[in-house]
C-alpha cells in the first residue's frame, strides 16, 4: 500500500501557512510583547501555573474575542480577557488563579458567544463539566523502571472500569486495579496495557471515544490516581503501556467541535478535516493531520503519557483510520502517516526503549519500518494474520475442518525479517466484542466451561504464548472468563477461586515463555523452525531457538479430540528431553485427560527434517513443551 508513499513522505516537510512543521514545537519561543507573558509562561499551552498565578494560552484563530472564566473571577465574563498573539493564540495571566481553580473559555465570533473547556485541561470535573487548573505536585516514590526488552514483554490488556470494582455498582478505578496487582504479579506478566483512559463521555465507556485528551477520566480517579497506578505498577514490576485514539476525536460530549466558531461544510472547525477526509466510522471528527497546530495538539499528548504519566509505551487505536480514508483503501492521508513518522521518532529518541504499538490489521510491514526506511516507526502492531486463523482453527465444531497449513502459516507470520514486530493473542477488547464472545463460549455457548471449551481454549492461548512474538492476554482470559465484553460487566473474581487449575496453567506457560527457571530460553528468541505439520491427524510441532541451539525448546500442538501412545516427531537432536508442561494435566482441571506422557529420550536418526526422533504420546487438543 505505501510502495510509493513511504519514498515520498519520509523527508516530507509540513508547511502551514508558511511555517514549517517537523521537528520544532510550534508554540517554543512564541511571544506577544502586547500580553507580556513571562519567560516560564511564553510557551506552552492550557492553564500554565507559576509561583505567581496561572498563565492561560488557547488557540482561537477564528474569534474576535477570547475571556477565562472561573472561579478565580466568579465566572465573569468581561473581568479576565485574552490578548492575541501570533499564529492564532490568546494569552492572559491571571494572579489570583491557582492549583484547583475551574475555569472555560468564553469565545466570541460576530455576535454568537459559547463556552469551551481548554483542549489542554489535564483534568476536568467531567466530560461536559469544567476544566480544572491542575499542578503536578505528585511525588512519585519510583521514578526509575528498567522496562523489560520486547522480546521477554508478556502483555495483559486491562479496561480499567471492569478489570476490579470494589463498589460493583460503580466503574473500577485505577485503585481499584492496583489492589489486584498481587494476582497480576502471581500471574507471571510483565506489562499492563490499559485501554483508553482520556476522558469520555458518561462514566461507562471502553474508552475509544475521547472527549478531552489531556484530561484523566475522573470516575476512574483522575490524573494523580493514574500516577499512583503507575507507580505501582512498576513497583511491582510491571511496565504500563496506554492506549490512544488518534484517528478520530468524541464524537460526544466534543468541545473541540467548531471551537472558536469557524467552520466549512458545516464540519468540525480549525481540529478537524473540512472535507471528505473528516469522514470515520465514528462521524466526522477525524483530526486535520496536516494543521500544525493539530499535529502539535496530537503530538503534545503523547509526549504527556511518557513524560508526565512515566508511561512506558503507547498503543495506537487503528491507525488504518490515521494513514487513510477509508481504513482499508489506497486512499492516503500522507499527512497523518508524517505526524506518527514524527511522533515515534521523538518518543524513541527521548525514552529508548519505549514500546510503540500499532493496531492497523492490515498486515502492513510499513508501520514496523524504521522512519530512515519510510516506515511509521513503530516498534510492533498487533496481528491479525495470528489471531483469526488460530481462533478460527480451535472454534471449528469438527475436528476435520481444522486447517493445520493455516496454523503454521500463523505461527511463522512476521514483519520485516523480525518476530517481535508482532503482538500475538488469542483474545483481546475487539475480539471478544462487536459480535464476536470470548473463546469459550464461542467454542460452546451453552457451557463454556465444558471440556471441549476449556482444552480448546487453552490450546489457542498456549499457541500465543510460545510463537514467535510479543504475547498478549486479555483480562479474564486466566480463568476463563465467557460471554463478551462490556463496558457495564466487571471480571468475575470468584473464578480464580473455582479455576485455581487454570490460573496455574496461565502461570506456567507465561514462567516459560519468560525462561523463569533457566531452561526455556528458546522461547525469547527470534527462530521457529515449524518441521511438522499433519493435516490428516491435526498435529503441528514446532521448534523455538534463540541464537544457541543448547536453548531449544520443542512445542506440539494437538487440535483433535484423540489421544496417542506412540506418536513420532522430530527433534532438534539427540538425548535426553525433559517435559515441561503438558496442557492435558488433571492438576490444572478436573476435567482434562491425564492421558500419560513421560520424558522422552530422542534417538540420533533424522526426522522431520530434523537431526534426531522421538515417539511421545499426548491427550487429546493437548500442548506439550519439551526442553534439553
Amino acid at each position: 500500500m505505501f510502495d510509493s508513499l513511504h519514498r515520498t513522505v519520509a523527508q516530507r516537510l509540513i508547511v502551514i501557512e508558511g511555517r514549517e512543521m517537523g521537528q520544532t514545537a510550534l508554540l517554543d519561543g512564541m511571544e506577544d510583547k502586547a500580553a507580556e507573558p513571562s519567560q516560564v509562561t511564553k510557551s506552552g499551552m492550557g492553564a500554565i501555573v507559576h509561583d505567581d498565578g496561572v498563565a492561560f494560552r488557547v488557540w482561537a484563530p477564528n474569534a474576535d474575542r477570547v475571556s477565562v472564566i472561573g472561579t478565580f473571577n466568579d465566572w465573569q465574563s468581561e473581568a479576565t480577557p485574552l490578548k492575541r498573539e501570533e499564529h492564532g493564540t490568546w494569552y492572559v495571566d491571571v494572579a489570583k488563579a491557582k492549583a484547583g481553580d475551574e475555569y472555560k473559555y468564553r469565545i466570541t465570533r460576530g455576535d454568537k458567544s459559547f463556552d469551551r473547556i481548554d483542549p489542554y485541561a489535564r483534568e476536568v470535573t467531567n466530560s461536559i463539566g469544567n476544566a480544572v487548573v491542575y499542578k503536578d505536585t505528585f511525588d512519585w516514590k519510583h521514578p526509575t523502571f528498567h522496562r523489560p526488552a520486547q522480546n521477554e514483554l508478556v502483555i495483559y490488556e486491562m479496561h480499567i472500569g471492569t478489570f476490579h470494582r470494589d463498589d460493583p455498582d460503580q466503574p473500577g478505578t485505577f485503585s481499584d486495579a492496583v489492589a489486584k496487582f498481587k494476582h497480576l504479579k502471581e500471574l507471571g506478566i510483565n506489562a499492563i496495557q490499559i485501554m483508553p483512559v482520556a476522558e469520555f463521555a458518561g462514566d461507562l465507556s471502553w474508552g475509544y471515544n475521547p472527549a478531552h485528551i489531556f484530561a484523566v477520566e475522573q470516575a476512574y480517579g483522575g490524573p494523580d490516581a493514574l500516577k499512583a497506578f503507575v507507580d505501582a505498577a512498576h513497583q511491582a514490576g510491571f511496565a504500563v503501556i496506554i492506549d490512544v485514539v488518534y484517528n478520530h476525536f468524541g464524537p460526544s460530549d466534543l468541545d473541540l467541535w467548531q471551537f472558536d466558531g469557524w467552520s466549512e461544510n458545516d464540519k468540525g472547525g480549525i481540529y478537524f478535516y473540512q472535507d471528505h477526509r473528516s469522514n470515520t466510522p465514528w462521524g466526522d471528527t477525524r483530526p486535520d493531520y496536516g494543521r500544525g497546530e493539530v499535529r502539535q495538539f496530537i503530538h503534545d499528548n503523547a509526549m504527556m503519557w511518557m513524560r508526565e504519566y512515566h508511561a512506558d509505551g503507547l498503543r495506537y487505536d487503528m491507525t488504518a483510520y490515521i494513514r487513510t480514508v477509508s481504513g482499508i483503501g489506497n486512499d492516503d492521508i500522507a499527512e497523518g502517516w508524517g505526524l506518527m513518522q514524527w511522533i515515534n521518532r521523538d518518543l524513541r529518541n527521548e525514552f529508548p526503549g519505549c514500546y510503540l504499538i500499532a493496531e492497523d490489521l492490515q498486515t502492513n510491514n510499513w508501520l514496523t519500518k524504521t522512519e530512515d526506511q519510510g516506515g511509521a516507526g513503530f516498534t510492533t502492531q498487533w496481528d491479525a494474520a495470528f489471531v483469526h486463523p488460530i481462533r478460527t482453527a480451535v472454534q471449528e465444531i469438527d475436528d476435520a475442518h481444522r486447517d493445520m497449513w493455516a496454523v503454521r502459516d500463523a505461527l511463522c507470520h512476521r514483519y520485516n525479517g523480525d518476530a517481535f514486530q508482532r503482538v500475538v493473542y488469542s483474545e483481546s477488547h475487539d475480539e471478544v466484542a462487536n459480535g464476536k464472545s470470548r473463546v469459550p463460549s464461542e467454542i460452546d455457548a451453552e457451557d463454556p466451561e465444558s471440556r471441549f471449551a476449556k482444552k480448546r481454549t487453552i490450546l489457542a492461548a498456549a499457541l500465543a504464548l510460545t510463537a514467535p512474538g510479543v504475547p498478549m492476554l486479555f483480562q479474564g482470559q486466566e480463568m476463563l472468563e465467557d460471554d463478551w465484553f462490556e463496558d457495564t460487566d466487571p471480571l468475575e473474581w470468584e473464578r480464580t477461586r473455582r479455576l485455581r487449575g487454570i490460573k496455574r496453567l496461565f502461570r506456567d506457560l507465561i514462567q516459560l515463555r519468560l525462561n523463569k527457571d533457566g531452561f526455556s530460553k528458546g522461547l525469547t528468541g527470534q527462530h521457529i523452525v515449524m518441521h511438522h505439520v499433519n493435516e490428516n491427524d491435526k498435529v503441528v510441532a514446532f521448534v523455538r531457538r534463540a541464537e544457541d541451539p543448547q536453548d531449544d525448546v520443542l512445542v506440539l500442538a494437538n487440535f483433535a479430540n484423540r489421544s496417542w501412545d506412540q506418536y513420532e516427531i522430530g527433534f532438534p537432536d539427540s538425548g535426553d528431553w525433559q517435559l515441561k508442561l503438558n496442557t492435558d494435566w488433571s492438576g490444572y482441571d478436573q476435567d482434562f485427560d491425564d492421558h500419560p506422557v513421560e520424558h522422552v529420550d530422542a534417538t540420533d536418526q533424522p526426522y522431520d527434517g530434523l537431526a534426531a526422533r522421538a515417539e511421545v504420546s499426548f491427550g487429546a487438543y493437548a500442548v506439550l513443551i519439551y526442553t534439553r
